[in-house]
Order: C-alpha cells, then sequence, then structure tokens
C-alpha cells in the first residue's frame, strides 16, 4: 500500500512538474513564434523586398464631391461611417452592374433581353433551346427584381440601389467598367453614366471603386491608359474609393476581371517599379487586385506586380479561387508574399435563365444559408476586404438586390419567400457588422 501511494506521489510531481515546463515554455513564446497568422495587424512592414505593403485598414475619410484628399493625410483611416441607412462599413465591397436598360429611358430593354448563351460543343448546344428574352414578363433572370427590368440610368433607380446597399452596410460598390464607348457583347456603352452613380453614392456616405472588365484589345498598355483616364476624371470626386496603406498612402484600388488573359511578363511592364510604362510611384500608382481562378494563377499574379487577388465568383467549387476549401491556402500564399487576400461570396448561383446547359454550376440558397457558410469562410482566413457577389447581376442570380414573387404563362421565378425582399440585404449588414467586431479582436 505504501508502495503505491510512493507510486501515486511521484506520478503526481512529474506531471505537476510537466505543466510547470509547459506553462514557462508558452509565456516565452512570441507572435512570430508560429502564431503570426493569428495577428495580422502586427506584420505591417512599411517595405518588403522593395515591395510597398499594401496589407492595411481600408477606406478613406469622406470628402465633398471634387475635393481631393492629399495621400497620406488621414493618419487614422476611417473603416466605417454612418449614412442615411446607418453605419457602413468600407472595407466590405459589392460588385454593380450599370448595363441594364428599358424603352422608358433607354428606346429599348437593354441586357433584360439577353440571349440564350450556345454550349461552345454543338452536339450538346443542339439539346437546348436558342433565342432571347423577352421582356417585361420574360427577363434574362431566374428572379424577377422589385424595381421591374430597370434602367440604370433612371435616377430613381440609381437612388433606390444606394439606398438599398446603404441598408446592406456595405461601404463600396465597386463598379463594372468598360471604356468610352465600348460594352460587353450583350449591352451598350454605359461609361458616361459613372458621374450619376458617383453623385449618387456620395448622397449616402458611400465609395466606388472600379472593376476593370476584358474588353477587345484589352493589355497592360490600355489599362494603364485606363487607370489613368478615371483617376484623372474622377479621381478628386468625394465617393472616389482610396485604400490605406500601412505607411499611410491614400491609393486608388482596381479590381481586374480576367486578369489571366494577359500574361504575367505584359502586367510586370505595368506593375513593376522597373517595368517600361511602370506605374509605381508615379500620380497613377494604385492598389490593383487580379483575378485568381485557376492555382497556377497566383504565382502569375506575383509575377506580374500585382498587389492582391480576389475570387469574384459565387458557385463554391467552380473554381479554385471560388472554392472556400482553398482559401485558407491561398491567404497562406498571400501573407507569405506581402499580397492582399479579397475572398468574394454571394448569396446563390444560377445561370440557366442565360445559360442554359450550366445547371452542374447552381448553387441554390437554402433561403440564405449557403451566403451565411460562404461569410463565415471568409471571415475565417481573416481577410482584409471582402467582396460580395454581387448586389445586381441578375443574369447569374448572385444578386442581394430586392427581388419579389412573379409567376407568368410561361414562367414561375424564384424569390426570397419565406423571407422578405430585404433579406439578403439584412444578411449582408449582420455579417458586416460581426466581420468588424472580429477584426478589431484580430488586431489586438
Amino acid at each position: 500500500m505504501a508502495r503505491l501511494r510512493r507510486k501515486a506521489c511521484i506520478a503526481l510531481f512529474l506531471f505537476t512538474l510537466f505543466i510547470f515546463g509547459t506553462m514557462m515554455g508558452l509565456r516565452t513564446l512570441k507572435p512570430s513564434d508560429g502564431f503570426s497568422d493569428l495577428a495580422p495587424g502586427l506584420e505591417l512592414l512599411p517595405m518588403i523586398g522593395g515591395k510597398m505593403d499594401r496589407r492595411s485598414v481600408s477606406s478613406d475619410g469622406t470628402a465633398s464631391p471634387g475635393q481631393a484628399r492629399p495621400p497620406g493625410s488621414n493618419a487614422k483611416a476611417v473603416l466605417s461611417n454612418t449614412g442615411p441607412e446607418g453605419t457602413i462599413f468600407y472595407d466590405v465591397h459589392i460588385f454593380y452592374y450599370m448595363w441594364y436598360g428599358n424603352p422608358h429611358m433607354d428606346g429599348k430593354y437593354i441586357h433584360w433581353d439577353h440571349i440564350l448563351v450556345p454550349h461552345w460543343d454543338p452536339k450538346i448546344a443542339s439539346s437546348y433551346p436558342r433565342g432571347k428574352h423577352m421582356p417585361p414578363e420574360d427577363i434574362g433572370s431566374s428572379f424577377y427584381p422589385e424595381l421591374n427590368p430597370y434602367s440604370s440610368r433612371d435616377p430613381d433607380v440609381l437612388e433606390s440601389h444606394m439606398e438599398q446597399i446603404g441598408a446592406s452596410a456595405a461601404g463600396v460598390l465597386v463598379l463594372s467598367w468598360y471604356p468610352p464607348g465600348v460594352a460587353d457583347d450583350n449591352g451598350e456603352p454605359a461609361e458616361d453614366l459613372v458621374p450619376a452613380v458617383l453623385d449618387a453614392a456620395y448622397r449616402h456616405n458611400l465609395k466606388v471603386a472600379f472593376h476593370i472588365q476584358p474588353y477587345r484589345g484589352r493589355n497592360d498598355q490600355s489599362v494603364h491608359d485606363n487607370i489613368k483616364y478615371i483617376i484623372d476624371r474622377y479621381g478628386d470626386h468625394g465617393a472616389f474609393y482610396k485604400f490605406t496603406t500601412s505607411t499611410g498612402k491614400s491609393l486608388p484600388l482596381f479590381y481586374i476581371y480576367d486578369s489571366y488573359l494577359t500574361p504575367p511578363e505584359s502586367w510586370s511592364e505595368f506593375l513593376t517599379p522597373t517595368g517600361s510604362h511602370s506605374v509605381r510611384g508615379s500620380a497613377y500608382d494604385s492598389v490593383f487586385i487580379a483575378l485568381i481562378v485557376e492555382e497556377r494563377h497566383k504565382h502569375d499574379i506575383l509575377a506580374g506586380g500585382f498587389d492582391g487577388m480576389y475570387t469574384y465568383f459565387a458557385s463554391n467549387g467552380f473554381s479554385f479561387g471560388s472554392s472556400h476549401q482553398n482559401w485558407k491556402a491561398i491567404k497562406a500564399f498571400c501573407d507569405g508574399n506581402n499580397l492582399l487576400f479579397i475572398p468574394s461570396v454571394g448569396p446563390g448561383y444560377i445561370d440557366t435563365s442565360i445559360r442554359p446547359w450550366n445547371n452542374h454550376n447552381t448553387r441554390n440558397r437554402v433561403n440564405g444559408r449557403y451566403y451565411e457558410t460562404a461569410l463565415q469562410a471568409a471571415l475565417n482566413v481573416r481577410p482584409e476586404i471582402v467582396t460580395i457577389t454581387s448586389f445586381n447581376e441578375w443574369h447569374e442570380g448572385t444578386q442581394i438586390e430586392r427581388a419579389v414573387p412573379k409567376k407568368t404563362v410561361t414562367r414561375v421565378y424564384l424569390d426570397y419567400q419565406p423571407h422578405g425582399p430585404d433579406h439578403y440585404l439584412e444578411l449582408t449588414r449582420r455579417w458586416a457588422e460581426q466581420f468588424n467586431k472580429e477584426k478589431e479582436q484580430w488586431l489586438m
């Protein structure tokens, strides 16, 4: 019996010694000893490998229309603001489209009458209908907008859109942009509408960033020209979005859609300090965010001189970049190479109204649960910015804009029931607030 007690005492002493040693060891660990990923705010260095660190708090304060904010003038960046609809957050960006038209404002329907895109394989294409939609009863979307098939030129529509975006708490709308006189295959040029969007955004304390779309002949030089045009024309507007870097510089931020269409060697001529027509250090220097679709694109994005990457697509599993399970690895790559990682989340995906053969990429909304799962996946990687796909990309069914039930002789549209038209705006606000609460804890 005495022997057992002695053994128990020895075991207890050794266990106590182990616990004490472990606690002392943990106390000596610094944040850099394997825990740096838990505190991204501690890694803000002015320069890494000769390249400016873009990872920092985002957004600038509010200026009046036409009033420029000098670079680096805000020592403490503004992360949020109060608009007519409540607090908004400038680290929540939402993709916005201004390509819609109707007979009242434009003389005809634009985009609502979208064609049924044929499959590239003629054998598969022959199994699906062709033609185009016939608004207003039949539109190129699986959902139906509360504002009906509207025109992006309608001032009342713009005002409603800004009110809805403000209600969602997203502080930056990312405007799909084509150069003057240029449009997508199904639209009409709309660059002349940018001033109205900026003015409407300003009235709601929102900011506007630009989403440079692919167009015929787009390359590094033409994008350089586009950036000059946008900054010269709109850079002094109070709603023009700027991202504040860790060095205090306040720079425009541009998303480059389908950036992989141009090789990294060409981008580097524009985006690296030694490039033949480098923008770095000039009056047009900006934060440039490329699209990651395939895994190999992350290396191309780095080589091209970009400042970060975003994923855009709202269909989890559609691409390497849009797959939630890959975000942790992408974020680690970005952190290791001084790049921003900006995940894109959406409420669902359904584009069969314009690509009837693409139902395998449909993602059911499940009354908002799909959206919340995506938002949680984004917050799990502790990003600087989160993007929402989308406010009003109706063709792909990613919109959070208000939608209503509608039934016609030939169609029954999807809707947000049993919830109301504001359901996804409300979910976005709830998660935007959660994002910013968690962000405060990450940076402590």
